[in-house]
């Protein structure tokens, strides 16, 4: 008896998705657990796994289909794994693959001849074909009952050709045996028709033709790749925000002597005890919190005509993933340790790289950071992740030379941005929001008086 594999269900506000890859074929053996096919949603992909062993049957919904939850996707059935022998789409079409002129062929195809309606088709599906005439035996008669256009006297490329200059094959003279139409019948006909050149004699080398100019979709030089519904969220996602938001992008420089003299001396010591890195992210994330107790219209939200002030702190942290940017929260960063901090981020990201995140741990963040610094940005205006109205823009750290106490001096330096809806936060709150980021790093003692 056979299973059906369903749509499983997706989540809170989810209702539909769309098919990824199909993991296993049809007449692939599975076993209990194992997963046949993805499953993409707004948020996260989704592994779709056999209730039993078995073999898959018929796959009814494609890559690219959209499907709603509880719908089916395909079958599966009791089996050891050999091929479906009685699925009668999986049966190869003879013609298509031998491409014989003189093997049986099947049922013909009907089209139109002009002035009627198509001639009525045999109702046997296969038929033999007429041996080759014999010596001095005149050719058979073409049949006149418009059998497939062509009496059944072309052979595939020979019926393809036609369509492609428009020639109704059943006002063609075939020459070849048993009257079949050829490819130089076809350059006789578009000479005579004043369409085209004869073909070339046999006894004449052909000339080679002009190369034709190449097409805009020809496959070596242009590529068609599905977009994917995460990266159709994505992009739906900041254009919205682009188009809903007063979105500004005010600057800042960090001085990182202190921070990376303060990691150098404890690295060690805290890896050790805490089996973590200390990396730059514990320290944004904190100075981040200390800036948004500071300004909290910067950890609001704006619903109709009502400032939603939200006094507890989910900073999201966007993670680049092979399919895009996604942004895990960090919950209630503002009561984590700096280790807790690291280990948090660290398990998000290992979530996201192997795309194990939960639906709930993209949901729901005040404020998001994003360290485009890991990829060698040096300046970037980062969008907002809505409906939030800040989000801090890290980049990376170069050695410049910078002036100290009458002094030039060379320090580690990285430019951070901050993004802000202008309808919220004001431009004066906006600059000292990345002043007091500056501060609490450049003199890394205040995140623990902050904290």
């Amino acid at each position: 008896m056979a299973i059906e594999i369903k749509v499983p269900p997706l989540g809170e506000s989810l209702v539909d998705a769309v098919v990824g890859q199909w993991l296993k074929s049809e007449g692939d053996a599975v076993s209990r657990g194992e997963t046949i096919l993805e499953l993409e949603t707004d948020k996260v992909n989704l592994d779709v796994t056999a209730e039993d062993d078995g073999v898959i049957g018929a796959i009814q919904r494609q890559e690219g289909d959209t499907v709603t939850v509880g719908e089916v996707l395909g079958t599966l059935e009791a089996g050891d794994g050999e091929p479906l022998a009685d699925n009668p789409e999986a049966a190869p079409d003879p013609v298509a693959v031998g491409g014989s002129e003189t093997e049986t062929t099947t049922e013909p195809e009907s089209t139109d001849a002009p002035g009627g309606p198509p001639a009525a088709q045999p109702a046997t599906s296969a038929k033999p074909v007429a041996p080759p005439a014999q010596a001095g035996t005149p050719p058979a008669p073409a049949a006149s009952n418009g059998d497939d256009a062509s009496g059944g006297r072309a052979a595939p490329a020979v019926r393809r050709m036609a369509e492609e200059h428009d020639i109704d094959l059943a006002v063609v003279k075939g020459s070849g045996d048993g009257g079949r139409i050829t490819r130089d019948d076809l350059f006789a006909h578009l000479a005579k028709a004043g369409q085209a050149p004869a073909a070339p004699a046999a006894d004449q080398a052909p000339q080679p033709a002009p190369a034709a100019p190449v097409a805009q979709g020809d496959p070596s030089r242009e590529e068609r790749v599905r977009f994917s519904r995460r990266r159709q969220t994505i992009a739906a996602r900041l254009v919205e925000a682009q188009q809903t938001a007063a979105m500004l992008t005010t600057f800042n420089e960090v001085d990182l002597t202190a921070v990376m003299d303060l990691r150098s001396r404890r690295k060690d010591a805290f890896k050790e005890k805490h089996g973590v890195s200390l990396g730059f992210m514990s320290f944004f994330t904190k100075a981040a919190i200390g800036a948004l107790k500071a300004f909290p219209q910067v950890n609001a939200e704006l619903q109709g005509n009502e400032l939603v002030l939200k006094k507890y702190y989910d900073i999201g942290i966007a993670i680049g993933v092979e399919e895009g940017l996604v942004v895990p929260v960090l919950r209630d960063a503002d009561r984590k340790s700096f280790a807790e901090i690291e280990k948090g981020i660290v398990e998000l990201a290992g979530k996201a790289r192997d795309n194990k995140l939960a639906l709930a741990e993209l949901q729901g963040g005040t404020f998001t950071i994003t360290n485009g610094g890991v990829f060698g940005s040096l300046l970037s205006t980062p969008i907002l992740n809505t409906p939030q109205v800040g989000i801090l823009g890290m980049h990376t750290i170069q050695q410049r030379p910078i002036a100290r106490d009458g002094e030039v001096v060379i320090r580690p330096m990285m430019y951070v941005a901050l993004s802000y809806d202008h309808r919220v936060v004001d431009g004066s709150d906006a600059v000292r929001f990345l002043v007091t980021i500056k501060t609490l790093l450049e003199d890394p003692v205040n995140l623990l008086l902050e904290g």
